[in-house]
């Protein structure tokens, strides 16, 4: 029996999966998850970092899958901490993050979505601009509680955040290129 998805999402954060879950499911297009961990290659490229991840991913499940790089950049701090966004945030969290941050502010965050299919390697990527809030704000994961987008809120806060961030950009762009496939 063939699977009820398009295409599965590699991860082992639940929270990335349902958010591109529900962005994707507004597009018409349905996706599962495949949980675990990946391969993760040391660069300061998100592209090369989802390319990588994504030939684990279907080396591990043998399917159509995608996965998801991303970054916060942080024009005052050079564009740290990018793609080592994640180690930086189980390390100094938010809290550090807050600490680092001087008087300029200003942001992106950043994703890049990559599809692999055995055959097909192709990557998406889009970006939001925006700033570092001045405290967290919001119950929200990852760096969301401290990153302002375009309404003024945190991601943790904003009621938007799935219709205007990266991955919404990024998924978006992938969908639209996956459903003329």
């Amino acid at each position: 029996m063939p699977p009820s998805y398009d295409v599965v999402f590699a991860s082992s954060n639940r929270h990335k999966y349902s958010e591109a879950r529900q962005i994707l499911d507004s597009f018409g297009m349905t996706l599962g998850f495949f949980r675990c961990r990946l391969e993760e290659l040391q660069s300061d490229s998100l592209v090369r970092i989802a390319a990588g991840k994504a030939r684990d991913a279907f080396s591990r499940c043998n399917r159509p899958v995608i996965v998801e790089d991303d970054g916060l950049f942080i024009d005052s701090l050079g564009g740290f901490p990018g793609p080592y966004s994640s180690y930086v945030f189980e390390t100094i969290g938010n809290r550090g993050i807050l600490k680092l941050v001087g008087s300029k502010r200003s942001a992106k965050f950043v994703s890049v979505i990559t599809y692999c299919d055995g055959t097909t390697l192709k990557s998406f990527n889009a970006s939001v601009n925006g700033f570092i809030s001045r405290r967290q704000s919001g119950s929200g994961w990852g760096y969301d509680p401290i990153f302002v987008g375009s309404d003024s809120e945190t991601f943790a806060r904003s009621k938007l955040k799935n219709e205007s961030s990266h991955r919404y950009r990024a998924l978006k762009k992938f969908s639209s290129w996956f459903l003329r496939m």
